[in-house]
């Protein structure tokens, strides 16, 4: 009982020590290595952050990272090295590039499309509304009613057809 307490202990130690965060003299180093590790994508989850990922690769770039900014690198320097090694993967938002832009694109252009679409579609429907009847139109719907309107009304009981 008291082995499997400690081995409980250990195995609870060791992962909450995991993801601790690197400890950095200068506060402004402890922003960028938060923000950058959250701005990063780790390369083997699915959509996770560097500073929430539990994954040998996410721990080996957190490292590299804080190594990086105590070395004096910029926060662009970093992302490039790593875009450099893992691909555009790692970053959350693409860099709009030549090989990018449609990515960056296509919402607005469905949007405008979207926009252009339902432009046509109340036109059409203005356009398709009924119009007054014409003078043949008349007649016709006056000898329907006739034909078909019960007996029981008078004359001024009937009302004229709305256009």
């Amino acid at each position: 009982m008291l082995i499997a307490c400690a081995l409980g202990a250990l195995v609870f130690v060791s992962l909450a020590s995991a993801n601790e965060p690197h400890r950095f003299d200068d506060p402004s180093l402890a922003g960028r290595y938060q923000a950058l590790t959250e701005e990063l994508r780790c390369p083997k989850c699915e959509n996770q952050n560097l500073a929430s990922s539990n994954a040998p690769i996410a721990a080996d770039m957190r490292d590299r990272i804080s190594e990086w900014l105590n070395q004096g690198r910029s926060d662009e320097q970093i992302r490039q090295a790593l875009v450099d090694r893992f691909g555009e993967y790692v970053l959350y938002k693409p860099r709009i590039e030549s090989r990018t832009w449609l990515l960056w694109g296509l919402p607005g252009l469905a949007v405008l499309l979207g926009l252009v679409i339902l432009g046509l579609l109340i036109i059409r429907a203005r356009r398709e509304r009924v119009s007054e009847l014409d003078e043949r139109e008349r007649a016709r719907l006056a000898e329907l009613l006739e034909k078909h309107a019960p007996e029981a009304l008078d004359e001024d009981d009937r009302q004229e057809p709305r256009p």
